[in-house]
């Protein structure tokens, strides 16, 4: 092993576990590892940089705004909104349909874009259907995946390893090459979830009360403020109670009257009920301290916490967010957004104490208190996701023809190969449809970078520098004698298999994409070493990548975790035998479209 080799394979360990930690964000150790490579003479500056040049960046930034514009204009709700009424209440239909729905979406639209469309809806479709949203939002997340499989521009993945393949002489892939495949996995995926997982997927969530969702009863109480009270006349600002009496003061009845979420210059008066957030330990403290009574009979209900101006409502921190790593304390957030946190909701686990010191991350859930408007000004900016079905209020619905119009340009002009005979590059199939976006206003170019995610591309263009170095290096070659040596005695189809295990598992702690294009040179050695065609590896991969069922870890299963009340092991237990399933499926499809 020679000294690159060996450097390269550390900084690949360093690079795996910083994945897996979660404390830095995904691009910015993309960045560290190519000014690594870089600095110590592994790769040239050119070479370094060399993935951002990629054609497939622009591409997947393209593809970002043309997606954009079929959300902008609410087709993506107009689809979920029919399905409650055709399959009625019917779980079983429902499931098909939510299923199939996501699976198409995906193939266009990428299954965390989808998954994030349709959560709102599916969550209000279970309400009307007064089914749990645990036994509808696993199979969205699944569907979503399984769909993301049948195009190139299904998922991300599968254009950075369209992009990456070129470089070792193979064509890229065509826009529906995989989709015989992507198919019958959808289909395996959406039998064995109607007809196994569903009996397997639990019953949780659904709850009329959000009060009873958090379990914050046993956190609010009323307090009646006693005439002698050294708080009568002072404003909550000059009481300062949250931070004196660590409560937090979420409303104010006065004379039969209820003010929620009260302002700081609301003055407290004699007999006022205060409802207040903390501990028991606290609540009990201030009644000495302060000069106040707490109302023995006290049941909050989520009326208590709500009026005409002032609703309850559940957000979700979405990927990229500002939020993310941050505390509440550290946003001051109720200043700044005009919104009080009631309770945060992190993979199951249900913080309603000391919310401001609680690091909020991707997925989690805050149950907030506020008016519409500031939560719909928060929604704006795509740091949260409101988890309640609304209309298409907002939404440029006018423009909706325009949305399918610059898709179906895209569409054609990435087919005209096959129609004309003419090869239009994808890079100019995409720019071509962003420009008819803009044009007709579609999409609007104040907003139009706002669309895209930054943050994967940089990931890509990162991941496929680190590619160059091992081939530079041959990092490639030496992995792949280790490979020969272990699984070259099962020949080819054992060779895949192993490629794939890996691929999957490396999914878990890393991005899909930062783990194809790791596996990916390796591979390719592997075949060429062999005698094989690459090719076979490569869409191997490609799948393997996609289909991350096993743990809540990939984005799109995020996403649905805590709205769904799940846990850990309920992946484990339905995702395992799926991911079996496609990995059959792709073992046996796989080398008969792309024979060895």
């Amino acid at each position: 092993m020679t000294v690159d080799i060996a450097l390269t394979l550390a900084l690949l360990a360093v690079a795996i576990c910083l994945f897996a930690l979660e404390r830095i964000p995904v691009d910015i150790i993309g960045i560290l590892l190519v000014i690594t490579m870089v600095m110590t003479g592994l790769l040239t500056t050119q070479e370094g940089l060399a993935g951002f040049g990629n054609d497939i960046i622009i591409t997947i930034g393209g593809l970002f705004i043309l997606v954009g514009g079929l959300i902008k204009t609410g087709l993506v709700d107009k689809i979920g909104h029919r399905l409650h009424r055709i399959a009625g209440d019917n779980e079983f239909v429902l499931t098909a349909l939510i299923m199939a729905s996501a699976a198409v979406s995906a193939s266009v639209l990428k299954n965390t874009t989808t998954t994030a469309m349709f959560l709102p809806v599916v969550i209000g479709i279970a309400a009307k259907a007064k089914i749990p949203p645990s036994r509808l939002l696993m199979p969205l997340a699944f569907g979503a995946i399984l769909g993301g499989s049948c195009t190139l521009i299904g998922t991300s993945t599968n254009l950075a390893v369209s992009g990456a393949i070129q470089r070792y002489g193979m064509e890229a892939l065509s826009m529906f090459e995989l989709t015989p495949v992507g198919v019958v996995t959808v289909a395996i995926g959406m039998i064995y979830m109607l007809f196994i997982g569903r009996r397997i997927l639990p019953s949780r969530g659904g709850e009329v009360s959000l009060t009873d969702q958090y379990q914050i009863r046993e956190y609010v109480s009323e307090l009646i403020v006693l005439p002698e009270s050294r708080l009568v006349g002072k404003t909550l600002k000059e009481a300062n109670i949250s931070k004196e009496l660590e409560l937090n003061v979420l409303g104010i009845v006065r004379t039969g009257q209820r003010i929620s979420a009260p302002g700081p210059d609301e003055r407290i008066r004699r007999r006022d009920s205060l409802i207040v957030e903390g501990t028991m330990t606290d609540i009990l403290r201030v009644k000495e301290e302060a000069g106040l009574e707490i109302r023995p009979d006290f049941y909050l209900n989520d009326v208590d916490l709500e009026s005409e101006r002032v609703e309850l409502f559940e957000i979700m921190v979405m990927r990229g967010s500002r939020f993310v790593g941050r505390t509440l304390k550290g946003l001051d957030f109720r200043h700044e957004y005009e919104l009080t946190v009631l309770a945060i909701n992190h993979h199951g686990e249900t913080f309603v104490n000391k919310l401001g010191d609680v690091r909020m991350k991707f997925g989690d859930v805050l149950l907030v208190q506020g008016p519409r408007s500031k939560v719909e000004d928060l929604v704006a900016d795509q740091s949260v996701l409101l988890l309640e079905d609304v209309t298409a209020r907002g939404m440029r619905t006018e423009k909706r023809h325009w949305a399918i119009a610059a898709f179906v340009m895209f569409l054609t002009l990435s087919l005209s190969k096959v129609v004309t005979g003419f090869d239009v590059p994808l890079v100019i199939c995409v720019l071509s449809g962003v420009m008819l976006l803009l044009a007709t206003r579609t999409v609007r170019y104040s907003e139009m970078y706002s669309l895209i995610d930054f943050r994967l591309l940089v990931l890509i263009a990162c991941m496929m520098s680190f590619g160059v170095a091992m081939e530079k290096t041959h990092t490639d070659v030496y992995l792949s004698g280790y490979v020969q040596q272990f699984l070259g005695p099962y020949g080819p189809m054992g060779v895949l298999g192993g490629f794939f295990i890996l691929t999957v598992a490396l999914t878990q702690p890393m991005s899909n994409q930062a783990a194809a294009l790791v596996v990916l040179p390796v591979a390719v050695k592997t075949a060429i070493a062999m005698g094989v065609e690459p090719r076979t590896f490569a869409v191997g991969i490609t799948f393997a990548a996609s289909f991350s069922f096993i743990t809540p870890l990939e984005p799109a299963c995020v996403l649905v975790y805590t709205p769904g009340r799940y846990r850990f092991m309920d992946f484990v237990k339905i995702g395992t035998v799926l991911t079996i399933a496609v990995f059959i499926v792709s073992m046996w499809l796989v080398p008969l479209y792309w024979p060895f």
